[in-house]
């Protein structure tokens, strides 16, 4: 914008204020309605300009706002200017383009209520993120809440008509206490007369767990009402909320009856960029007294002139920073208010599917962080200066977990496809690099602090799970075959071999009781040892099957399972529903090149297949020594344009369907049938699966559980956008595609030709979602090998160690984590409580425990917590609550 209509706006606006009499704050007369104006300019990242356009203009526009704030600092206070940025991405870029005295000035408003920003970094889709990409696009905010001395209150999820159930309880938990939602009624395949008549204006939006915020998130109807940029046309907005009937029948106190008095009518730019670009900007406002010519761009602010002409001895209207609303409404409201918990399904959420193998890996580097993180606390308790070098990384990294998601997945706007696909890609290589260099190097580093007597040949096996596990750990290897392996801590040699993985050779092992958050050593030496040496599973290539002591497994050509029976009950689990089968791609194919046998052993046994039936791909099934579970490695390996998916059917009879979707454990029916599903204005045709979705039979007696580390959704049997398919025992898992046609998402997976999409199954007896959890987090967090390198004088001993553990096994470390803010301020710990009762139950530290503080997920802490006499930190928890927790450490391990 020049400085010439920047003037002219600002005289336009000096001349209406003196015109004006400003000298009273409240209309006379009883108890007006109190009407809220906010003022902001919704971001479309990436859809109208590139980020650097968007960047610079986030700056330009907090400068115009903060030089009006100024202006306007001697009005009564509903007439001073505000401004509401809609992500932390705002302040960030600010931050990096101008001087500390400037950003000083900045947060100076921030803090003083003049200018307002929510938690997350831009608006969102959150139908396909992983709890930790949802908590670290947030954890910039987290960092000014600390460096600054406030908090912030509000989060948003914008546009997109769908919303997940588990988001409540992740605001929450990172300090959110309100949130307002307006939606584009464009793009999208719910009826217009659902978004026009929602059962709810204003609601506690709630968790299963019982955290909840403040939500407003009204029908669209009238000037913009309940869409994104409701203040778009700001008097007529007014006019309607004051006395549109069917808005006050709908947004009235359900006791008395009365509608609600306190109102609030949020966002005004819908996207100012547009203006930049020759795309038609909003239309101009109605005539206002020495305003009329003012077109609606935040630039030219308004709403203080506006908001006093347009009080009255009925109505006071105020320019709203939002939380001033929200604190009024709950104050007077808020204990007649009703809570709503419910998941609202997928739409725009689906549409980084269009490119899978993208989204794909930025999920792989969100489960990863889990084990970079844990190694980073062990290196960093001895060498605190490790996380300093990484920490601009970190911090690209973590903005890129709030960019990547940004709702404009949609792909429709002025930016070219191939522009939007390419800033995806930068994005997600930020999440990589990140992740990969902190877990390269701490492994590194790890390995020459962990005690080698005699430098003899020793490697570590670590666990970044919070529980110990018994399971396949492989070590790259390159060196003789004539050899045994033995456990230090229990003087045993363990099964192994040696085998080839695309390309490169590795010794695996069957690595028993190793620690939680921890590792145990294992010692290579010369010669045959005493483990067992028979093959852990029996196989045909020829006949195309797989057994050992739990599962027989049949395979077709084309890598499909006929058959998966569990021998303990002798249950055949494999189905055929429409001519698909477990593993599924074409219907009634089983077209391929014979099985082959990969690799054998006393540790796992592989078979191969490989196929053009559907797409052409190969499939890498596998069964391990003395366990129930069937990994599954699929990899497409051609570019596709249209919707395809990986089929599991089954034969279980009325059938119920858990999944996880974002901060929730969900039952994939709907509300009136016992589920979780809205009963309305919902859309049902892609379910959210991070890591598990479970299918089990309506008798609890046996099921499947469906680790899903690559794919983020899934039709559920003949699901459609308007009804749930609640009784085919079949998920289809979503390998790709534009779900709603050519022109909305990224077409032909932006040319990608290689896809990995891999499985993991495991028969069960009843339902549990810990059961299930586990069996997800075991199969997405293998343990990690790497030899030692350093010598007898390391900090860590030489046998095993355990960073944390918890007695509760319901009660799952979800994460471990050096502070955001450095070591000197310890680790941090962030839990799961898996079950849907409440649990208590304690956490320990090997290193001993000084202080502890309960915090938001962004690390801004809470409270004290004292430690019990025994040094543990007691925890409490609601169903399914997720809680973080910062501690610090009394010494070194």
């Amino acid at each position: 914008m020049t400085s010439l209509c920047r003037l002219l706006c600002a005289l336009i606006c000096a001349i209406a204020l003196a015109a004006e009499d400003a000298s009273s704050t409240t209309p006379a007369g009883g108890d007006p309605k109190r009407i809220y104006i906010a003022n902001d300019d919704h971001t479309d990242f990436m859809w109208t300009a590139d980020a650097d356009t968007y960047g610079r203009a986030f700056v330009d526009l907090l400068d115009f706002h903060l030089d009006l704030a100024d202006k306007t600092a001697s009005n009564p206070p509903p007439y001073r200017d505000r401004f509401n940025a809609d992500g932390s991405y705002w302040l960030w870029n600010y931050e990096q383009r101008k001087s500390p005295e400037a950003f000083a000035r900045l947060i100076a408003r921030v803090k003083d209520g003049t200018l307002s920003v929510p938690l997350n970094t831009v608006v969102s889709c959150y139908g396909g993120q992983p709890v930790e990409a949802v908590l670290r696009g947030m954890y910039y905010a987290g960092r000014l809440e600390r460096r600054f001395g406030f908090r912030i209150p509000l989060a948003v999820a914008m546009e997109n008509q769908t919303l997940p159930l588990g988001l409540p309880s992740l605001f929450a938990g990172a300090g959110a206490h309100y949130s307002w939602r307006g939606v584009c009624g464009c793009a999208t395949r719910l009826a217009k007369a659902q978004l026009q008549n929602r059962p709810q204006e204003i609601y506690w939006w709630t968790g299963l767990d019982g955290q909840r915020l403040l939500l407003k998130w009204y029908s669209q109807n009238g000037p913009g009402i309940g869409g994104y940029w409701e203040a778009g046309s700001p008097v007529p907005a007014i006019e309607f909320v004051d006395g549109d009937a069917g808005f006050q029948r709908r947004y009235r106190d359900p006791l008395s009856g009365a509608p609600y008095r306190v109102i609030g009518v949020f966002g005004f730019g819908g996207d100012d960029l547009a203006r930049k670009t020759g795309v038609p900007p909003p239309p101009t406002i109605p005539a206002v007294p020495g305003l009329s010519k003012i077109v609606s761009s935040p630039y030219c602010d308004h709403f203080h002139v506006i908001a006093q002409q347009q009080s009255n001895a009925q109505r006071q209207v105020i320019v709203s920073n939002e939380s001033d609303f929200f604190a009024d409404f709950e104050h007077r409201y808020g204990a007649t208010l009703a809570s709503v918990t419910a998941t609202y399904g997928n739409e725009w959420d689906l549409y980084s599917a269009s490119m899978s193998e993208t989204a794909a890996r930025a999920k792989r580097a969100v489960e990863r962080l889990r084990t970079a993180e844990l190694v980073a606390a062990l290196v960093s308790l001895k060498h605190p200066s490790f996380l300093r070098a990484h920490s601009a990384s970190r911090d690209r990294a973590f903005n890129g977990l709030g960019l990547f998601w940004e709702h404009n997945w949609t792909a429709d706007g002025p930016i070219s496809r191939p522009q939007r696909a390419a800033w995806e890609n930068l994005v997600e290589c930020d999440i990589d690099y990140y992740v990969d260099s902190v877990l390269g190097e701490g492994l590194i580093r790890l390995a020459g602090m962990v005690q080698r007597p005699g430098r003899s040949n020793r490697f570590l096996v670590l666990n970044p799970l919070g529980w110990p596990r018994s399971e396949a750990a492989d070590l790259l290897y390159t060196g003789s075959a004539d050899i045994h392996v033995r456990d230090v801590v229990s003087n045993r040699d363990v099964p192994h071999q040696i085998m080839n993985v695309t390309g490169a050779r590795y010794l695996r092992i069957l690595a028993s009781d190793v620690p939680s958050a921890g590792y145990k050593v294992f010692e290579i030496m010369p010669g045959p040892g005493s483990a067992p040496q028979d093959d852990a599973a029996t196989a045909s290539a020829d006949g195309g099957t797989l057994d050992n002591a739990a599962l027989h497994l049949t395979i077709e050509r084309d890598g499909a399972l006929r058959s998966l029976i569990d021998r303990t009950s002798g249950y055949e689990f494999a189905g055929s529903i429409g001519d698909l089968r477990l593993n599924d791609q074409a219907k009634g194919s089983d077209d391929g090149e014979a099985l082959r046998l990969e690799n054998r052993g006393p540790v796992s046994v592989t078979i191969c297949a490989r196929s053009e039936a559907g797409l052409p791909h190969s499939t890498a099934i596998t069964l391990f020594r003395g366990s129930s579970r069937v990994d599954i490695r699929n990899e497409i390996t051609a570019n596709f344009s249209d919707v395809r998916y990986w089929s599991f059917s089954t034969t279980l009879a009325k059938p119920q369907v858990h999944a996880e979707e974002v901060g929730a454990i969900i039952l994939d029916r709907r509300r009136a049938d016992g589920g979780d599903y809205a009963d309305s204005h919902a859309r049902y045709d892609h379910i959210t699966v991070n890591h598990f979705a479970d299918i089990s039979d309506g008798a609890g007696s046996r099921g499947l559980t469906i680790s899903n580390p690559d794919l983020a959704f899934a039709k559920m049997g003949n699901s459609t956008v308007t009804e749930l398919d609640s009784t085919t025992p079949q998920l289809n898992f979503l390998a790709g595609g534009q779900i709603d046609g050519r022109h909305l998402g990224i077409p032909d997976q932006n040319g990608e030709t290689h896809f990995l999409q891999r499985f993991s199954l495991h028969p069960h007896a009843a339902y549990d979602p810990v059961e299930a959890m586990r069996f997800a987090l075991e199969h997405q967090n293998p343990l990690i090998a790497t030899a030692l390198i350093g010598g007898n004088d390391g900090p860590y001993p030489g046998t095993s160690y355990s960073l944390v553990s918890v007695n509760d096994p319901r009660t799952m470390l979800w994460a471990v984590k050096v502070a955001d803010d450095g070591i000197e301020r310890g680790i941090v710990a962030r839990l799961w409580n898996i079950s849907g009762v409440p649990v208590a139950t304690t956490m320990t530290l090997a290193t001993g425990i000084t202080d502890a503080h309960r915090s938001t997920h962004i690390e801004t802490d809470l409270e004290p917590v004292t430690p019990a006499a025994d040094g543990s930190v007691p925890l409490q928890f609601a169903p399914q609550q997720l809680q973080t927790y910062r501690l610090s450490p009394t010494s070194g391990p």
